[in-house]
């Protein structure tokens, strides 16, 4: 059996390090999945999706970016597949 093409590609995660200004937004050291976005990257910023699966703009500085082993990342993938089939994104 083979997995879906999303599920094989390599995420980027990041850690909240600063939530200062947006406490009901960023959650201090919670896992963010980010996106790429080169236009962001380029004015300092990253782009991140929250647990209701909306992704929202930052500056860069409050998070850093954190490998995951690939085991970790496929079950996050296989989890949010679950999920979004039962209509719900999960908190990562």
């Amino acid at each position: 059996m083979t997995m879906p093409t999303d599920l094989q590609k390599p995420c980027k995660y990041a850690v909240c390090v600063d939530n200062t200004d947006y406490p009901a937004s960023l959650e201090m050291h919670k896992i963010y999945r980010v996106l790429p976005d080169e236009d962001a990257a380029t004015d300092g910023d990253i782009r991140v999706i929250d647990e209701s699966g909306e992704d929202y703009l930052f500056s860069a500085d409050r998070f850093v970016p954190i490998d995951i082993p690939e085991a970790v990342q496929r079950s996050f993938a296989l989890m949010s597949a679950k999920t979004a089939e039962q209509g719900c994104i999960p908190k990562i």
